[in-house]
């Protein structure tokens, strides 16, 4: 497959800067995805890579070769949009294998091509019927066969799953991560669901207002976020957020005050906070307990119970809304009074700037890669 680097890479429309000067390096045979709020300019991105956008500086490097001004059709890549984009009165196998007829393929390797890629996808009794006939994950399937076919240095998909109801969509996650796998392929894939990103990425690029605000691996994400709006934005429910003020700083961490009265010493490295600056804790749903001895109170005003695990979101004193992850089975109800105990090694501190103070211990799999080990036939 192909490695695909980012330097300085930047887009303008008019006096309008929507891409900020981005840099990135994508590994050969890593599963990227870039995610953000809508606006964050990831599709642009995505675009620029395809070559549908023209870059306006910057370098895009594809197996270390420079292809700014490559047409489309020549990069060896292969885009699957949002959009099936069928053609209605083709066949499955007619329309998997059209970009091959246009290219001048004899029948023959058409015919062989559109069989392994429906094999892959799991299409073979499907080959003769007409779109109308396909459910939206049949046809999603199609799109993306289409797109093996041409046996591409790099796939690219713009948010494909976003037409399917729930279910398929969970169910196109496992096939896309399955997919991946098989094809030991080089994958680009934008959304802005950041369920879909922690599941299927190696790597994922938080972007926001055109810059990017962190890329790891999911867990190096979810455990060490680089600031406030990846910690709020990666995760669900989202980090909970907290004011505090410093009232200690040492070398085994710092110790800061809660608005209920409660202190805390959170294990991260001394900075330039003092004693008396404002900062906010950070701390998951999932990483607090209910417990009479806990540092925080309040009331409960809605549960959320989804069987195997139960969400409260509890109205504290100063107004500000908690969102507690318990057991499902829980009797807890609305209106009810509940003290929250932290665990200080699972906290979070954010600076003033919104910075995330560096924690003395880091989470063990942060680092933790999903890279296919099988090789591209």
């Amino acid at each position: 497959m192909a490695t695909v680097t980012l330097k300085g890479i930047q887009k303008n429309y008019g006096a309008v800067q929507v891409i900020k000067g981005v840099d990135l390096s994508i590994d050969d045979r890593e599963f990227c995805v870039f995610v953000g709020p809508s606006g964050c300019g990831k599709s642009t991105l995505l675009r620029m890579i395809a070559g549908l956008e023209e870059i306006t500086s910057g370098e895009l490097l594809i197996d270390g070769q420079r292809v700014n001004d490559v047409p489309p059709s020549e990069r060896g890549l292969a885009m699957v949009f949002q959009s099936y984009a069928l053609y209605p009165h083709m066949s499955v196998a007619d329309n998997m294998g059209f970009s091959l007829r246009l290219a001048g393929a004899s029948k023959e390797e058409r015919r062989s091509k559109v069989a392994e890629a429906a094999r892959i996808l799991h299409l073979d009794n499907l080959l003769e019927r007409k779109p109308k006939e396909l459910s939206g994950g049949q046809r999603q399937r199609v799109a993306i066969g289409r797109a093996i076919v041409r046996k591409p240095k790099v796939f690219l998909f713009d948010e494909p799953l976003s037409n399917l109801d729930a279910a398929l969509r969970v169910q196109m996650r496992i096939e896309l991560a399955r997919l991946h796998d098989e094809l030991a392929a080089t994958m680009i894939y934008v959304t802005h669901d950041q369920v879909e990103a922690m599941t299927m990425a190696d790597k994922i690029v938080v972007l926001q207002g055109g810059v990017i605000e962190q890329a790891g691996t999911p867990l190096e994400l979810y455990h060490h976020p680089r600031n406030l709006f990846v910690a709020g934005f990666i995760g669900s429910p989202k980090m909970n957020f907290l004011p505090a003020t410093v009232t200690a700083v040492q070398e085994t961490g710092t110790t800061v005050r809660l608005a209920s009265g409660a202190s805390i010493a959170v294990p991260v490295r001394p900075g330039p906070q003092r004693a008396g600056d404002t900062v906010t804790l950070g701390v998951r749903p999932e990483h607090m307990r209910l417990a009479q001895e806990g540092e925080i109170s309040g009331e409960v005003m809605v549960v959320e119970r989804l069987g195997g695990e139960t969400f409260l979101y509890t109205r504290l004193p100063d107004g500000a809304m908690l969102i507690i992850q318990a057991d499902g089975e829980i009797p807890t109800n609305v209106h009810e009074i509940v003290r929250v105990k932290l665990d200080p090694v699972t906290c979070h501190l954010f600076d003033t700037d919104g910075f995330a103070m560096e924690r003395i211990q880091r989470h063990p799999l942060a680092n933790l890669r999903r890279l296919p080990t099988r090789k591209a036939s």
